[in-house]
This record gives structure tokens, C-alpha cells and sequence, in this order.
């Protein structure tokens, strides 16, 4: 019996060990952020002077901050954002990118050369010190206008999204060039097939494979960003937990409370590493010339 193309990767994918147990890690952190804040049920801005900078303890498994908050509280609630942000921006990088990339490989001459040319000026711009620039000219205006929380979740995901989409243009211009010459698509071409067909019953779905794989990494480097601007002092204020926000606010008790640093470092770095190895497992899975 003849497997389908998905369930042949289905099967590639789980004999890649590493990559299988880091989408189970992965699934727990998931499950944990959104249905965590329903489970412990201490607010995340409740404030107990009586019990600040106390290390973890059955009353509070990540210990407390400088204000007597619960961190396990504001770790899972911050999760969401922090999970929400990465995802988000993932998107708006993989469909920007698979549009201009796909452009980019079923034209020739002056559409494809200024579309590469684009992609080549995003890539040599500095990132950090654009992402800087971006927020302070753009931060307060769209707080006032949507709200503190919405306005900068809107800011970081379009922001990070924006400058992540190039390396998938590239890689979706390079996959056009080389389906495009296949004998499926010549044979579709030949029956009357349209441009816009052409891409999305035949190229398209067999481009996927490393559009998804990029996609991981983009989640990854999301979530990096935002951790970085958070820390920073940018992003979300300090009444919006993040785990880049709660790293940064306790950068200045790292010899009293090394707890308070500990669990947000470590929750990023589990995060961002377990999704690099899904990538991998994906990477394998789609890619029949390797061997697992």
C-alpha cells in the first residue's frame, strides 16, 4: 500500500526522536499557557509586600518578585503573549514572504529583479537598532489609540513579521524557479492552465515543505525579539508580564533572587531550542534524500 506524501512525512518526522519529544515539551508549555491561568488562579498584579523576593515554596512554586507577585502566575500568563507574539509575527513573515517570493519566481526581467533588490535592502538593513527606531516613533500613538496592551502587541508582531519575511522570500523564489520547469507543471501549462493555477494546485503545495520549516524558525526568532526588546525596557509595560519583561525586571536581583531570573531564561531558552529541533525533525521529514 502507497502512503500519502503527508503520512510518509508523518512517519519521517517520528522516527526524528529529538524533534518528537521536543513537540511533546512543546505541547506541555502550549497546554500550560492557556489553560494555566484557570488552573492557579492568583492574580498576576497582586501584591504582597509580606511575601517579596521569597524563593520558590508550595505557596509560590517560582517564588516571588520584588513586589511580592507570584511568578508562576505572570510566567504563564506572559507565556500566552510571549507565544501569541511569536506565532503572529510568524505569520505575517511566512504569507509576506511566500507572496513576494512566488512573485518573484513565476516572473522574469524587471518585476523579478526589483523584488529581489527589495529583499536584498531589508536584509542589510540592522534589525535591533530599526526595531528600536520603530518603537519610539510609533509606540504612543498607537497606544492611545487602541490601548496600551493591544498597541504593542500590534507594534511587536508587525514590526517583527515585517523584518523576518525575507529569507522565505528567497527561499520561495528559488523553489518557483526549479518547480516551474518540472514536467508537471509544463504538463499543466501545456492543457491551458492558468499562471494563478499553476502556483496554487501544482508549485505552491510542493514549495511547502521548506516554507514550513522556515516557519519554525521564525517562531523562534519571534519569540527571541521580543524577548529582547522586552528586556530592554521596550515591548509590553511592566504591568503586562512577558517572559522577556519579567527577566528584564529582575536583572537588578540577581545575587538576592536568582529565582526570579532563572524560570523566564529557562522557559525561553526550552522554548526556542525545542522549536529549532521540531524544525529539524521537519527539515528530514520533507526532505526524502535524507536518511533517518
Amino acid at each position: 500500500m502507497v502512503s500519502s506524501p503527508g503520512g510518509e512525512a508523518w512517519r519521517r518526522f517520528r522516527r526524528h526522536r529529538l524533534a518528537l519529544g521536543s513537540a511533546f515539551i512543546l505541547g506541555v508549555i502550549l497546554l500550560a499557557a492557556m489553560l494555566g491561568p484557570f488552573v492557579w488562579t492568583i492574580p498576576i498584579n497582586d501584591i504582597d509586600f509580606n511575601a517579596r523576593l521569597s524563593p520558590p515554596s508550595l505557596k509560590h512554586p517560582m517564588g516571588t518578585d520584588d513586589l511580592g507577585q507570584d511568578l508562576l502566575a505572570r510566567m504563564l500568563y506572559g507565556g500566552r503573549i510571549s507565544l501569541a507574539v511569536g506565532l503572529a509575527a510568524m505569520v505575517i513573515a511566512i504569507t509576506v514572504g511566500v507572496l513576494v517570493g512566488a512573485v518573484a519566481g513565476m516572473s522574469r526581467g524587471s518585476v523579478d529583479a526589483f523584488l529581489m533588490w527589495l529583499t536584498d535592502l531589508f536584509l542589510s538593513l540592522p534589525q535591533l537598532p530599526l526595531l528600536l527606531l520603530i518603537f519610539y516613533l510609533f509606540n504612543d500613538s498607537l497606544k492611545k489609540l487602541v490601548g496600551p496592551e493591544t498597541g504593542v502587541f500590534i507594534l511587536v508582531v508587525a514590526v517583527i513579521g515585517g523584518l523576518r519575511w525575507m529569507p522565505v522570500a528567497r527561499l520561495v523564489r528559488a523553489q518557483f524557479l526549479s518547480l516551474r520547469e518540472k514536467e508537471f507543471v509544463e504538463a499543466a501549462r501545456a492543457l491551458g492552465a492558468s499562471p494563478a493555477r499553476q502556483v496554487v494546485r501544482h508549485i505552491l503545495p510542493n514549495a511547502m515543505g521548506p516554507v514550513i520549516v522556515a516557519a519554525t524558525i521564525d517562531v523562534a526568532a519571534a519569540i527571541i525579539a521580543e524577548s529582547t526588546l522586552s528586556f530592554l525596557g521596550l515591548g509590553f509595560p511592566p504591568d503586562i508580564p512577558t517572559w522577556g519583561r519579567i527577566l528584564f525586571d529582575a536583572k537588578d536581583h540577581l545575587d538576592i533572587a536568582p529565582h526570579w531570573a532563572l524560570f523566564p531564561g529557562m522557559l525561553i531558552f526550552i522554548t526556542v531550542l525545542t522549536i529549532n529541533y521540531i524544525g529539524d525533525g521537519l527539515r528530514d521529514a520533507f526532505d526524502p534524500r535524507r536518511v533517518l
